[in-house]
This record gives C-alpha cells, structure tokens and sequence, in this order.
C-alpha cells in the first residue's frame, strides 16, 4: 500500500506541476501560455508575407503542442482578437456579441512585423527539442514589453489561479519608462470592450475592479447601452435586464439590440417609469455592473509567484536592458567578424597572396602558404587567421578577384567602423537605449486603435437593498397559523426579498428569518415586525407571564437587540407560561386573582408603563404575591397614558 501510495503521490506532484507552469499559467518573461508561444513561433517560421490558413497553421503548430488542433484553434483566435501580433483576415467572432469564429479552413492570419521587433531574436533565445524531439521550440521569447500586463490571461491550475486584466499598450510603455527614468507611475486595467470603471479597490494588480456599461440617459423614456463592461457579450447582458424584467425588478417595455460594429442595446421603458427610475436597478440587478477580482499569478524562474503590476513593470525595464545589451554585444560580435573577413579579403586581394598557392600541391601547403602570406601584416588584423578563414578565402571566385572594388571594401568598413563606434556608446547607456526603443516602439503603435477604451471613473456601488421596493405582502393564515409570501390571509407588511422578519408565537417564542415564502407560527401570532436594528430598537416589548408552581403574575419589560437568524428564545424564563405579549407603550390589564375565603378584592388593575424597562434577560416584576387564574388586557384611554404616548 506505501508503494501505490507513493505512486500516486508522485504522479499527482508531477500532473499539477505541468498543469501550473505548462498549461494554464503565463511565464513572466514574455507573458505567453506555452501554446500561445508554440502558435506565435509556427507563424514566425512560415511568415512569408501573406495570408495563410488558420487550419494550415493549426496543423504546422500541433508538431510543437501536443494537446490537439481545438486548444491551438481557440488559443489562436483570442490571441488574434488582441490585435497585437497577429494580422486577421475572414470571421474571428464578434467582442461584442461573443458570436464565435468562423471555421479554421475559412479564416487566415499572418504574424505582424511587430511581433518579430517585440519578441524574435533566435540569437539570444533559447530552445529545446519539441515533445517528439524532430523540432526545436523556444523555452521563452525574451520579450521587450511586459505582454503579461498588455494581453492579460486567465487559467486555472491544480490549487491555483490566474486573472490577469489587460492593460493599455500605451500606458504600459509610459510606465516602463517612467520605470527606467526612475518617476513615479500607476497602471489600470483597459478593456477593448470599453466601459466605466472602478479601480479604488485594484491593489496594484491584487484585488478588484468594477466595471459598469456606458449608458445614454438623455432621454427620459429609452435608456441606450453603448459600451459593455468587460466579462459580458450583448446577448448575456440582455437575457440579465429579461430576467430582472421578468421577475419585477425593473420595468421596460421591451429591449432590442442594433449591435453591430459598436454596442448600441436599446431599452424601451414602460409608462409612467422614467430613465432616473431604472439607472439604479440596472446596475443592482443586471451585468451592466460586476465586480472583477484579479490575481496576477505569473511562473517566474520556473515556479508560480504572485506579483503585483509594479512589480512586473520593473521586472521588465531590468529584461529590457538586459535584452537590448544582448542584441547589442550579439551584434557587435558579427559587426567584428564582418570586419575581420573584410580586411582578409582586401589583403589577400591586394597584396596577391593568392600568388603564392599556384605551385601548392597538397592542401596543407595551400593553407601554409595562405597563412605565411598574411604573417606581415598581422599588425592590421584583428585578430589570427583562421582554418575557416582560410577557407573562405579559398572559395573566393577568380571573377571576383579580378574586379575586386577597393573603394566599395573601404566604404563597407567604415560603415561597420561607424556602427561599432555606436554600440559601444549604447552599450554605455544603456538605460536611455532603452527609453529611445520604447519611444520608438510608441511612435509605430496605431493612435486610434491603441487610446484607452475604457473610462476610469468612481463610482460607489449600487447595493440591490437600496434599490429593491417594498411592495411585497407578507401575509398571516390565523386559522392554519401560517406567516410568508405565498399565504393567503391578513396582510401583515410589505417587505423585499432582502429583508429579515421577526415574529411573535403565542407561545412566546420568537424568531428571526429571512423573508419566508411560508412558515408555520401557530395560530394567535401575538407580533410580526421588521428585523433590522433601526425598526427592532423602537418596539417596547411587554410581557406578561404566570409561574405555574406558584400561579403568580409577573410583568417584564424589554426591547431586542441581538439575535441569532433562524433560532428560537424565550421572552419568559424557562418554565413559565406566557399569557400576554404587546408592543403598546401604554395600555392597563387586569389581574384576576383565585377565589379564597374571605377575600373580597379579587383583581388588580395596571398600567404597562408603571413597570420600568429592563434587560432582555432579566427577570419580571411580580405583580402581588397571590395566586392568579387570569388577565385581561384593555387599552388605556386616560390622560394620564395619552401623555405617557407622547
């Protein structure tokens, strides 16, 4: 049993182990999911310029995924639907709507140019053997922009999760320069779905947003949705306002949906409500407001870590400067071999040591000869010849000996000279190499197709209690003693579905529940009231009760002011029998006390407010030390309790 045990505890550590870092989880470095980056790599390798067929580049990326052609298919239209990498031509679906994408073999897409300046430089990126070990696959494009904040992600892994909001491409640069320059900078979520939003609560990336739909309330009788919030479609957001509509909380006469390029959802109103009656229960009832939560749950150095948008901003400056050193030092070390094979070739051309391998017989004596040529001017090479110089040289054709362009060697040395005297200058400044790129990655971007959709705003949230009406009867059943909504009997109070409800038995037990459709209380229901602190606070309860040992009468007086939903107490202490409860502030009883010899007075009338207020736990006040068979309760009409009232 220890063996399978451990069997299945290993295998179990391994499946969430690939579940987290390669499937559901982004990576820090470029942002993507792994079949993100397998699609974006396809599509770097068969970029020939034009269009090719999603079904085409679904089939060239399942040698690299393992996971079938639908996980490539759907990841590939929401990375399209970015707008960011990848070129788009035929149906991807509607934003909007959330209408699906038309069939891979339809539809076509390309890689943008600016993908291959964002994320391809296979000189400085590392791959490994694809699953069947035929290809080679990135372990990260080494990206310049933090894509983990601009495209956002979503995913759920074995005991953990992601939500990552997109952000502004714009703005996600301005911060990383800001990064760089060492000022201060903030970030907020942009959805290309537009709409208001709420970031009071975001956390840097931690906590949570509220998002509202954009409406028009210019006129009084039609409310128009033109921006949805993110999260919703047009057709999830109307069934929502059908569905308030059907269950009565909002009142419209009918919706209609003229969404095409941009949102523009109608409600229509019913008569005698207005647009400043309905905004509210809008957004309390329907998705024209939600509360997003966000976790920015990212794989760095091969483990899942939570960070926070500022953290990865500065992560990324740090991978930029290292990035652009990279392709520096990369460049400057081609720069130096382009140099050296040049003067080679001009030296070899022109001081014709090519002369001195016409009588060579043997290879070696070709190379030796080739070798002692150059050893004069050692002095003017930048570093020793080579075997595979040597063979370069050798393989230089005799028509390019012959027509050799002195003046063309020299101007194609300068040229390397002058860009070398550049990236040694850069490779010393290279933060504001770095602030320059961005600058000149922000002037390619589309102005139109990159400002901020979406409005960030303040608004306090609208709570559905504050919108909900009163207009729901609580009924009472005397005779079957039933209390709720769906009783037929004596109106008690109108009530929402929010609130709680106190109530009475005769027994003298109460109770606090949520509004009930139907309970039973018992006949001879003694009070039914609203359960809320501020309602509960005004209402003076007196009880009266009788001991069933002693048959004395005592009187106690209280309010409630803490309660349990769902649970029983007693107003009386354990044992006794309660005949009276009332809410009155003033009212009198009679005490009718058990006939004995030669007692004449046989009753006793009081009024309520001579007994003072006590605690809810406290004992009653005995009313006289007689046996008591009985109490009437009368109102009391006398002055003296008017002015008590009052």
């Amino acid at each position: 049993m220890a063996f399978v045990k451990d069997l299945f505890d290993n295998n179990f550590i391994q499946y969430a182990s690939y579940v987290i870092r390669d499937r559901a989880i982004p990576d820090l470095v470029d942002g993507l999911k792994p079949v993100q980056r397998r699609i974006l790599h396809t599509l770097l390798e068969v970029d020939d310029g034009r269009f090719h067929k999603v079904a085409n580049v679904v089939g060239q990326c399942m040698k690299y995924h393992p996971h079938g052609d639908a996980s490539i298919y759907t990841a590939l239209v929401n990375l399209a639907n970015k707008e960011l990498f990848i070129d788009k031509q035929g149906n991807f679906g509607n934003m909007y709507t959330g209408d699906s994408a038309s069939a891979p073999r339809y539809i076509e897409c390309r890689i943008r140019p600016f993908a291959r300046s964002v994320l391809y430089n296979p000189k400085i990126t590392q791959y490994v053997p694809s699953y069947d070990g035929r290809s080679q696959e990135p372990v990260q494009f080494r990206a310049k922009l933090p894509l983990v904040l601009i495209l956002g992600a979503e995913g759920i892994a074995v005991g953990m999760s992601t939500r990552i909001l997109s952000h502004n491409i714009r703005e996600v640069i301005a911060a990383e320069k800001a990064c760089l320059q060492g000022k201060p900078f903030k970030l907020y979520p942009d959805f290309p779905t537009g709409g208001l939003m709420d970031v009071s609560d975001y956390r840097d990336g931690l906590g949570k947003i509220t998002v509202r739909a954009k409406l028009d309330t210019s006129d009084d009788k039609k409310i128009v949705i033109t921006e949805i919030p993110y999260g919703s479609t047009t057709e999830s957001l109307i069934d929502s306002v059908e569905n308030a509509a059907k269950s009565g909380k909002i009142k419209i006469a009918a919706i209609h949906d003229y969404t095409a390029d941009s949102v523009n959802i109608e409600i229509k109103l019913q008569r005698g409500v207005y647009t400043k009656d309905v905004v509210d229960a809008l957004y309390a009832y329907t998705e024209c407001e939600q509360s997003i939560s966000c976790n920015l749950l990212v794989i760095r150095d091969n483990m899942p870590v939570l960070m926070t948008a500022t953290d990865v901003i500065k992560y990324h400056a740090q991978q930029l400067v290292g990035v652009l050193k990279d392709e520096l030092t990369v460049e400057k070390a081609d720069l130096m071999d382009r140099l050296h094979a040049r003067t080679l070739e001009r030296i070899f051309i022109e001081e014709r040591i090519y002369k001195n391998i016409e009588t060579m017989k043997t290879a070696a004596s070709v190379e030796k000869a080739v070798l002692d040529g150059f050893k004069p001017f050692r002095s003017e090479l930048i570093r020793d010849v080579t075997h595979d110089d040597v063979e370069h040289l050798l393989k230089i054709p005799i028509r390019r000996i012959s027509l050799y362009d002195i003046n063309k060697n020299r101007q194609e040395v300068k040229t390397i000279n002058a860009r070398l005297k550049e990236i040694e200058k850069l490779l010393k400044h290279l933060t504001d190499y770095a602030v320059s790129w961005l600058e000149g990655i922000e002037a390619k971007l589309d102005a139109e197709k990159t400002k901020r959709r979406t409005k960030v705003t303040k608004f306090s949230a609208v709570d559905v209690k504050d919108v909900v009406k009163r207009d729901t009867p609580l009924k009472y059943d005397e005779k079957n003693g039933y209390l709720g909504t769906g009783v037929y009997g004596e109106e008690k109070l109108l009530i929402t579905p929010y609130d709680r409800v106190f109530f009475v038995r005769r027994s003298g037990i109460y109770t606090v529940t949520e509004a009930p459709d139907k309970v039973f209380v018992g006949p001879g229901m003694w009070y039914c009231g609203f359960a809320d602190k501020e309602s509960l606070s005004k209402v003076l309860f007196t009880i009266i009760y009788r001991d069933p040992a002693t048959k004395y009468v005592y009187v106690k007086r209280c309010r409630v002011d803490a309660y349990i939903m769902n649970r029983d107490y007693f107003f009386a202490p354990d044992g006794m029998e309660v005949l009276h409860v009332d809410t009155r502030k003033t009212f009198s009883f009679t005490v009718h006390f058990t006939k004995k010899p030669r007692v004449k007075v046989l009753s006793k009338t009081c009024r309520a407010s001579e007994f003072a207020e006590k605690g809810l736990k406290a004992q009653g006040v005995r009313v006289e030390a007689r046996e008591a068979d009985s109490v009437t309760v009368q109102a009391d009409t006398s002055r003296t309790a008017q002015k008590d009232t009052e």
